[in-house]
């Protein structure tokens, strides 16, 4: 190591007291010469005579540069595209390409962050849709029988042969399948023997049509599965609902994510265990917080009363006395607006141009303020705008506050479970 900075240091004398080192020795056999870039002999050296501390800093900013370049050539492995499911296989979710099996199938699997389990429409299912896995081609899927752990973390299991069942409900669509096991690959990394729902039959429409992959923070979700590869780290950038290519990215593990992002403490329900509550402590209409009932945003692990960061729902949902807080200050704040009418389930509808106030949503210590982008649905024809949010369901889970994807399209959002903290920062990705 003395040897090592003696080297350098010489190094700088010589470049410093301007000698000339011989730069014409002759290569031979498979010796070739090696001179640093800022050495007399380099061709590549500044025309200007560089002092030591100049030379030292310019390859300080250029190992910056390098380190950079270094690191985002690691974080690349592990980002996958997203893209809207609506334009690609007509579902109201964001799908990335999953490659299922040996070989490998590439199936387009839903992204659902409130949700564990990842299942998969298999060859022979009934309800599904055309595109399925070949699980009989594939040489290393395999069934899990009734003794495997993973057969007591499945909602309602039946042990019927050898295999491992389970049935359960996602929407309005019911699902029936067999707990299998086969490698998967998001990024490059493939996950050996990672255990989902090989679907046998399905009901219903919700049911994405190629599958679904859960990044919630159960014990079967992907997260949970591959804590060591990407030690329950990932973030997403949603495109907006148009974009027709692979636009959006999932980025998984803690590698590569931002650096300048603030951050609000995730909350846990042992109720809810998969969902990712967060502390929503006010609302921002333009400039104004409104007067909403600190009731409607308490967090309650009883009730399941709260607020969710929700992938699988489209438009937010508020509990009722909040979102008419919200949308009664956005109304009077919409000038030259006209009459408001509504449109299916929204509410707060106009026929001519509007300039619509942003809204902020407050979280403990984090704000996240939403563009125009984030708020506003136009119909198809252009003459109709909408406030795109809407008031809880009136049933169990009216007590239930959804941060939905359209909210956070072109914004990255950062999971960050072991530290227990969620972070989103503005980014387009559309």
């Amino acid at each position: 190591m003395k040897t090592h900075f003696l080297s350098i240091a010489l190094l700088f004398v010589s470049l410093a007291q301007g000698l000339d080192p011989k730069c014409d020795t002759q290569e031979h056999g498979s010796t070739l010469q090696l001179f640093h870039i800022y050495s007399p002999s380099s061709p590549f050296r500044s025309s200007k005579a560089l002092s030591w501390e100049e030379s030292v800093l310019q390859m300080q900013d250029n190992d910056k540069t390098r380190v950079q370049y270094l690191s985002s050539l690691v974080a690349k492995k592990s980002v996958v595209p997203i893209a809207s499911g609506r334009q690609i296989t007509q579902n109201p979710t964001y799908v990335v390409k999953a490659k299922i099996g040996t070989p490998a199938q590439t199936m387009l699997v839903a992204m659902d962050n409130s949700n564990d389990a990842a299942w998969i429409p298999c060859n022979g299912c009934v309800g599904c849709s055309s595109t399925v896995f070949a699980s009989d081609k594939s040489t290393t899927f395999k069934n899990l029988g009734c003794q495997a752990p993973q057969c007591k973390q499945v909602p309602n299991p039946t042990c019927g042969g050898s295999s491992c069942s389970f049935n359960l409900t996602y929407g309005i669509s019911t699902v029936a399948a067999n707990l299998s096991q086969d490698t998967v690959t998001l990024a490059t990394d493939p996950v050996p023997n990672y255990t989902f729902g090989c679907v046998l039959k399905t009901t219903g429409s919700s049911m994405p049509a190629q599958g679904l992959l859960g990044l919630g923070r159960g014990s079967l979700s992907f997260l949970s599965q591959t804590q060591f590869l990407y030690q329950s780290t990932f973030s997403y950038c949603l495109p907006g609902f148009k974009a027709l290519n692979f636009s959006g990215s999932l980025r998984l593990g803690p590698t590569g994510q931002p650096q300048t992002i603030k951050y609000t403490p995730l909350l846990k329900n042992p109720r809810r265990p998969s969902l990712y509550y967060v502390n929503l402590i006010g609302i921002r209409v333009g400039r104004k917080i409104v007067d909403v009932p600190p009731s409607a945003l308490a967090f309650n692990t009883t009730s399941g009363a709260g607020t969710i960061i929700d992938s699988g729902t489209v438009y937010t949902r508020l509990v009722t006395t909040a979102y008419t807080a919200v949308r009664d200050e956005f109304r009077r704040r919409v000038k030259n607006g006209g009459t408001v009418t509504s449109l299916g389930g929204f509410d707060t509808c106009y026929s001519v141009p509007i300039v619509a106030p942003t809204i902020t949503f407050l979280f403990a210590g984090m704000n996240m303020t939403l563009p125009q982008d984030n708020l506003l649905i136009h119909s198809t024809a252009g003459s109709t705008t909408c406030l795109a949010m809407a008031a809880a369901p009136d049933n169990l889970n009216s007590v239930l506050n959804v941060i939905a994807s359209m909210q956070q399209q072109n914004h990255r959002v950062l999971f960050d479970v072991p530290n227990s903290r969620l972070g989103v920062v503005r980014e387009p990705c559309t």
